[in-house]
């Protein structure tokens, strides 16, 4: 199972990026798909996953009304839409996938120790 995250970038302060994350191969036709952030000196924090399941989200409380996580399932493909970006979300984002995770939303998608298939990471830069 590879992951390949895409679309990071350089943005100015209130502007919006559109994360990209493809995954080659899929055993289960519901996963989680977690979006984790990494900044310099921070440790990966967990901001928004999705049950591609049934396409349920969550969203931690620093991100929510401004990120949105959704699927392609014809692409094999889990966005995270970024607006309003401030200066304090740069940071290396990466994308996960459990293939054993719980079926209902809680605290637990945003967990980084869960999620077994990580991508390589794509910086998200807002200055």
């Amino acid at each position: 199972v590879q992951l390949v995250e895409s679309g990071g970038g350089s943005v100015q302060p209130g502007g919006s990026l559109t994360l990209s994350c493809t995954i080659s191969t899929t055993p289960a036709p519901g996963y989680c798909v977690g979006w984790f952030r990494q900044g310099p000196g921070q440790g990966r924090e967990g901001v928004a996953a999705i049950y591609t399941g049934d396409k349920s989200t969550y969203y931690a409380d620093s991100v929510k009304g401004r990120f949105t996580v959704s699927q392609d399932s014809r692409k094999n493909t889990v966005y995270l839409q970024m607006n309003s970006l401030k200066p304090e979300v740069t940071a290396m984002y990466y994308c996960a996938a459990d293939f054993g995770c719980r079926a209902y939303a809680g605290s637990w998608w945003l967990s980084r120790f869960d999620y077994n298939y990580w991508g390589q990471g794509t910086q998200v830069t807002v200055s």
